[in-house]
Order: C-alpha cells, then structure tokens, then sequence
C-alpha cells in the first residue's frame, strides 16, 4: 500500500498530472491492523508526494463483482449457518461502487477540491448482522446466524489465514473491531459522498439487480412476504 501509492504518485507528478487516490475507511496511522495501517501510510506518501491530490476512503463497496455480499450469499447456498464475527455488532456504511466511480469521475474531471480526505458511505449505517440480513431476504434463504467470540474468531483466524484464498485473516479479525462508517468530522465538513453533490444508492434497490442468481431458482423465483421469512 504504502510503496505502490508513493510509486504512483512520484510517476504523475513526473508528467505533472493530478491524482485521485483511493485508500479505505478505517485507514489509521495508529491502528493495530496491517490493512489499516498500511492504508494510512499511502495517503501519506501520496500527500508528501502530491500535496493536492484528492484521496477517497469509500466504506465496503457493493456491487456486481463485490467480495462481500456475494460472498456470504454464495456461502449461503451451502451452509446452514453465517458466522457473526464478534456477535455481528460491527458497523458498516456499505457505498455503491457505481457511485464511488462518480466520485472519482468527478475528481478526475476537477471538480473535487484537492488537498483532502474524503469518506464515502451509503445513506445507511448497518451492524454485520443487520447486513446478512438484508443478504439473505433478498436471495430468500433463511440461515441461522451464530454468534462467532473474538477469541475463537482468532483462533479461525489463524487458521484458515494459511490457505491460499483464506476466508479469513487475524489482521480481519483486528479491521472487523472498528465500526467502518464515515466520521463526524468528514460529515460537518462535507467531505463525503452527498457533500460531493452525490445522491448515494440504497443496497435495497441495488442487491436484488445481482443477488437474484443465489435465490433457489434464480432470477424466476418469487420471494416470500417479509411476515412469512
């Protein structure tokens, strides 16, 4: 994170070009976790490098292609039980990438004032829980969702981190006990995506556009009232 943002950085300011840097909510110098840490150190260099460059630290991204929602859901199609990471309290603020991108766009096209952080999340503050929730109405499947300790997320952890696609790290164990939501101070500032002149989408009006191919008969399935789940 570190050495390949500097890089970037170093090569635009070379041709004299601007540069909008994506990092990631929870980027902190001090922070315990490695992916946050390292996060911080990026925007750094690309500050010391590029001092009006535009950084975004959009929250979890949801999408098509994403890694977090299809995850669970495909997990979903075969497993009785979701893990709640430390009881699921954790809190997100989950962006559509459709509108990071016009964020972005934005700033590529100079319309974003330079120099500052700014953090992208949805309209919506919700826990993990509440999150696998919304997962699982939309794809129709009831799932028992177990409370996982810290302690025996670590222990998890530090297994499964040894194989080669691991669906969990201990430096994941470390991110998942910070909430992961856009700060008072980006809020009072502006310096967010509705600040941006961005109106952000809601995951209810996005999840069910991809989500339908892990409901038991896919796109032609006819959910269930919310009473009867």
């Amino acid at each position: 994170h570190e050495f390949g943002s500097r890089a970037v950085a170093e090569a635009a300011r070379s041709v004299g070009a601007g540069l909008t840097h994506v990092s990631a909510l929870g980027a902190d110098l001090n922070s315990p976790s490695g992916y946050a840490r390292t996060k911080a150190l990026g925007e750094k260099a690309v500050f010391e490098t590029i001092p009006d460059a535009v950084i975004f630290r959009p929250s979890i991204n949801f999408g098509p292609e994403d890694s977090f929602f299809n995850r669970f859901a495909n997990m979903a199609r075969y497993s009785p039980i979701l893990p709640l990471i430390g009881g699921g309290q954790t809190k997100f603020q989950p962006v559509y990438v459709g509108d990071v991108a016009e964020a972005i766009a934005r700033s590529v096209d100079g319309k974003v004032k330079g120099g500052d952080i700014y953090e992208l999340g949805g309209p919506q503050v919700l826990t993990f829980k509440e999150c696998m929730e919304e997962m699982l109405a939309v794809i129709d499947r009831r799932r028992l969702l177990v409370p996982v300790p810290w302690w025996m997320a670590n222990i998890q952890a530090s297994i499964l981190q040894l194989l080669p696609n691991p669906l969990l790290t201990k430096d994941q164990v470390l991110q998942l006990r910070e909430h992961n939501v856009v700060s008072e101070a980006a809020a009072k500032a502006n310096r967010t995506i509705t600040g941006l002149g961005i109106l952000p989408q809601a995951i209810a009006t996005i999840l069910p556009s991809y989500l339908w191919r892990f409901r038991a008969a896919g796109q032609f399935q006819q959910r269930r009232p919310i009473a009867d789940r």
